[in-house]
């Protein structure tokens, strides 16, 4: 398949950032600086608004936007209403993955999460917890037909957690999303499932409710694979991150890093809050489980046509911000020590400080 390379310097005419400064976390308790303006480096400010289209959205009006997402708790909701979020991914070498991603969906907010691994890794996910669901078909001869059962009542997909690479489990993982698609499942895709559509990117190409969730080395690998280059050392990120949204049809990206970069090719937005120096194994599972349950909240948002942001980059945004502050604390307390596990019991009280 040919893909026609980006126009870089259009793409950075184009941006507009959305940035917010770690003193100000979007909160009910919060005093900006300025009333509805957040600059990370206000000396730019003037280069800035040259080099954006469009308008710039403020604080204030993000605070609204990500609180009209999150759906209110009534005593009149039943099970699934909040979120029925499957995995795919768990093999014999990676079971915790999967674990994380689908605890913190429950955690953030999901009734139900749904675990797709193989019939190996089913055992020992099973023993983590007894909220999950576990489904030992990944591997199986009949796997196809056994997501068929399961894919109609789940509202989000996040496919790579553990996945492995295993070449007959990537067919598999690869039919699935094709099905996904044609039933219109929103897919976050992380880790090895990153591999999977750096190899084969038309598996996504223009499908646009489609979140990525590349590290730095995986953003290179996958750019490369797009642009035809490897992004240089000293280019803009955000520029580079929105240019790879367009190439992919206006998917969305959320590129992990110092600073998380979210762009749907339109929009792009800058997470740059308090987080830890701690990089142990895991934190991007909690990130990915979490976009899940907030994609499935901004993509039923969206649909009363009031928003301003795509789904996909306030989902993004809002699994950045909130993923980070449960780093943040629990760095505070473990220090050089911390390790993903300890940034679950965080969740709730983040998620109330951050966006209640």
């Amino acid at each position: 398949m040919m893909y026609v390379r980006g126009d870089r310097e259009k793409g950075i005419l184009e941006i507009r950032k959305l940035v917010t400064d770690h003193n100000h976390p979007i909160g009910p308790d919060v005093t900006y600086r300025k009333a509805d303006r957040i600059r990370k480096n206000p000396q730019k400010k003037k280069d800035q608004a040259q080099q954006s289209s469009g308008r710039t959205v403020g604080v204030t009006e993000l605070q609204t936007m990500v609180k009209s997402v999150i759906p209110p708790l009534t005593n009149d909701l039943h099970k699934g209403q909040a979120g029925r979020i499957g995995i795919i991914g768990g093999c014999q070498e990676y079971t915790g993955a999967p674990y994380f991603s689908a605890i913190t969906a429950l955690k953030v907010g999901a009734d139900l999460a749904h675990v797709f691994c193989t019939k190996e890794a089913a055992p020992v996910i099973k023993s983590y917890s007894p909220e999950l669901i576990v489904h030992p078909i990944l591997d199986h001869v009949n796997a196809l037909a056994e997501f068929e059962k399961w894919l109609p009542r789940l509202h989000t997909l996040v496919v790579g957690p553990g996945l492995g690479r295993d070449t007959e489990v990537l067919k598999t993982v690869s039919s699935v999303i094709q099905n996904c698609k044609a039933r219109g499942i929103p897919l976050v895709i992380d880790a090895d499932g990153l591999f999977l559509i750096t190899e084969s990117p038309e598996l996504v190409v223009s499908y646009t409710n489609t979140v990525l969730t590349p590290n730095v080395v995986e953003f290179q690998r996958l750019f490369d694979k797009m642009i035809g280059e490897r992004p240089g050392q000293n280019q803009d990120l955000a520029a580079n991150t929105k240019l790879l949204a367009q190439c992919m049809g206006n998917l969305t990206i959320l590129q992990k890093g110092s600073e998380d970069i979210i762009s749907d090719g339109n929009t792009v937005i800058m997470c740059s809050t308090d987080g830890c120096p701690r990089r142990c194994g895991g934190q991007g599972d909690l990130l990915s489980g979490s976009t899940g349950v907030f994609y499935n909240w901004a993509v039923k948002k969206s649909a009363d046509g009031t928003a301003i942001l795509g789904p996909g980059v306030l989902a993004g945004y809002m699994a950045c911000r909130l993923i980070r502050e449960c780093s943040r604390r629990a760095f505070t307390s473990n220090g050089r020590s911390m390790v993903a596990s300890d940034l679950i019991p965080h969740i709730h009280q983040s998620f109330d400080d951050i966006f209640v």
